[in-house]
């Protein structure tokens, strides 16, 4: 586990490692929970069968989460499926185990949804109108949730269980903190002056055809269902905007701000109550005459705020007492209260700084309140429609053009675009994900896309033009320039691999460097943060075995340039705790706990898989 730890920890991003490491919520998200398929499984567990359908809206998440890694559909899909399976696993055992979750914390854990929200709370018409959507009754959505939280609490009586002793957080600093020496010279790929001949190129481009294909691409037909155009049909009358402005007047209020500040005269084993509240009073007595910043300098217990003059900055709901926080907010400007008691001793409390809130006028804010009006009335028929769009794709899955006379909106096309580049909606990576996915080019409508949270399109497939190879005479340059570099390459790995040679047989990198030309550097207590060598170089220098014997550890790394460097890890010292590694320990004995964790749930999580009965259809 600390080699695991230490080949994804490099330096900093090393903190950042056990910041992130976190136990992960056994949750697709909501959406897993809303819907059944009728097809033939695609996979069961025991009595639980997966659908087609279960495994790509699974995808469709893990894609989006997993974009830009080059991971390929069909590998996505695999590890959607395998992560769908591994889930059902885990709920299974729970069931059996009695883990109960009560409905109390189920319906808890629910208005915290985001999903359910709206300003920031609960909103129970949100709620009920999304489980409506889906054909799912409250009752059934909170056993779902409950058994995601059943899950998540096995996580984390394995994870958080876990610990760590002094005798691996050494190791781990040694590892981390460990210094390298080493020598390298970088062998350049030099390009031959002679052309390579017709023969070569052509060779060179039957071996590589791959390389020279004008990409797949494909136009869709789609429906565009956005919630911004079924507000902008919302009439709405003067009166009903103005009970709509009264209903939601606080977005249109500047709130007031106000700051304070204060002496505190502390009750504590020195000083009683009736002593703080005696000084208090004569405080506040001298500031009929004297500066409550002088004041405060001299006499306040709260030695923090005391240097500037008592100031505690803007005034926060919350943070103080019920009876500060009245106290404060009723003062006028420059105002001193009377002796207030907290459980820290006695206040005196003076605002110096107060700026009204205002309230924008109604006849000001027309404009938005009645765009956030249609908004809010859009909404139901936003999700109402949604529900149409994905029950109607789904069962008219060959043809747009029942989901379009259903809902009333246009069906409109795009041009050509492959999976890299698109305009207009094709710019966007999940339309073009979607485009491209297996159930689109097979000729059904795609999954309902979501678009800025707003947004649902669902498309399909218009014209398809798959890859084709480009003819040698239209890249014959392009060929014969890739041959020559590639030439260069293997030259320069031949000339690496006869340097390394002699330098195992114990030649001097110096002098080998002064007889070839070739670049040299000579480079002492090398860090796993360091930003002196190139990024490919320094992850090799510390995957290299350690020097034995007193004998060097030589290799070879090819860089990102084109060039070959040549390497002789000399000397390795072993890292040590430093200051600021001591001053985050308590926080470094957490993660990497966790992370151990992490790692004995993965083989409970293996040995439950081996034991569960699975079952998954080989085509």
């Amino acid at each position: 586990m600390l080699i695991k730890i230490r080949e994804k920890a490099q330096g900093v991003f090393a903190w950042v490692i056990l910041l992130l490491i976190c136990v992960p919520f056994a949750l697709w998200g909501i959406q897993n929970y809303l819907n059944f398929g009728k097809e033939t499984p695609v996979a069961s567990v025991g009595d639980k069968d997966f659908f087609q359908r279960d495994v790509n809206r699974a995808y469709a998440q893990y894609s989006q989460n997993l974009q830009g890694l080059g991971l390929t559909e069909e590998s996505l899909k695999q590890q959607a499926l395998q992560k769908l399976i591994r889930d059902e696993v885990l709920l299974q055992y729970v069931q059996s185990e009695g883990l109960v979750i009560t409905d109390a914390t189920a319906r808890d854990f629910i208005k915290s949804l985001d999903y359910f929200q709206v300003d920031g709370k609960f909103n129970k018409k949100q709620y009920q109108t999304l489980l409506n959507s889906q054909g799912i009754s409250s009752a059934e959505f909170v056993g779902r949730i409950k058994n995601a939280l059943m899950m998540e609490q096995f996580q984390h009586s394995i994870i958080d269980s876990s610990f760590t002793t002094p005798y691996d957080i050494e190791q781990f600093f040694k590892i981390q903190n460990q210094q390298r020496d080493l020598e390298y010279l970088t062998v350049a790929a030099k390009t031959a002056a002679e052309k390579p001949s017709d023969e070569e190129i052509s060779a060179y481009y039957q071996q590589h055809l791959n390389s020279y294909q004008t990409p797949e691409q494909i136009s869709i037909e789609y429906i565009e269902l956005a919630l911004g155009n079924i507000a902008k049909g919302v009439e709405a009358t003067d009166e009903q905007l103005k009970a709509y402005y009264e209903e939601q007047k606080e977005l249109y209020t500047t709130k007031e701000r106000r700051k304070i500040s204060h002496i505190l005269f502390a009750i504590n084993d020195k000083t009683n109550e009736a002593e703080a509240l005696e000084k208090a009073k004569q405080a506040r007595e001298r500031l009929k005459t004297q500066d409550f910043a002088t004041v405060a300098e001299e006499m306040s217990d709260d030695k923090l705020t005391a240097k500037n003059g008592g100031d505690l900055g803007l005034f926060e709901v919350g943070v103080m007492e019920k009876a500060f926080e009245e106290t404060a907010a009723a003062l006028q400007l420059g105002e001193v209260s009377e002796p207030v008691r907290s459980a820290f001793g006695y206040h005196l409390i003076k605002v110096t700084e107060l700026v009204p809130g205002t309230v924008k006028p109604y006849e000001t804010v027309k404009n938005e309140v009645r765009k956030a009006y249609q908004k809010a009335e859009a909404e139901n028929t936003f999700y109402e429609l949604g529900e149409s769009l994905t029950e109607l794709s789904y069962e008219h899955s060959d043809s747009l053009a029942e989901v379009s006379d259903s809902v009333g909106i246009k069906i409109k096309t795009t041009g050509m675009f492959n999976r890299e580049q698109g305009e207009g909606i094709a710019a966007e990576p999940k339309i073009r994900n979607a485009a491209f996915s297996e159930e689109v080019l097979n000729g059904n409508n795609s999954e309902p896309v979501e678009l800025s949270g707003d947004r649902l399109v669902v498309l399909r497939k218009l014209n398809y033009q798959p890859a084709t190879t480009r003819e040698l005479s239209e890249v014959k340059q392009e060929v014969a320039a890739a041959l020559s570099a590639e030439k260069a390459r293997q030259e320069a790995q031949e000339q690496a691999a006869k340097l390394k040679n002699r330098l195992q047989q114990g030649e001097v990198m110096a002098e080998l460097a002064s007889e070839t030309g070739w670049n040299y550097n000579n480079v002492k207590g090398v860090r796993r943060s360091s930003t002196k060598l190139p990024p490919q170089l320094l992850q090799a220098v510390f995957k290299a075995a350690k020097p034995m014997a007193g004998e060097p550890t030589v290799f070879v790394v090819a860089l990102d340039s084109g060039e070959q460097a040549v390497v002789s890890l000399n000397h390795v010292t072993e890292g040590v705790m430093s200051a600021d590694d001591k001053a985050r320990l308590d926080l470094a004995k957490k993660n990497i706990a966790r992370a151990f964790g992490q790692s004995m749930f993965d083989a409970v999580m293996s040995s439950l898989e081996e034991n569960a009965d699975v079952k998954v259809r080989s085509e």
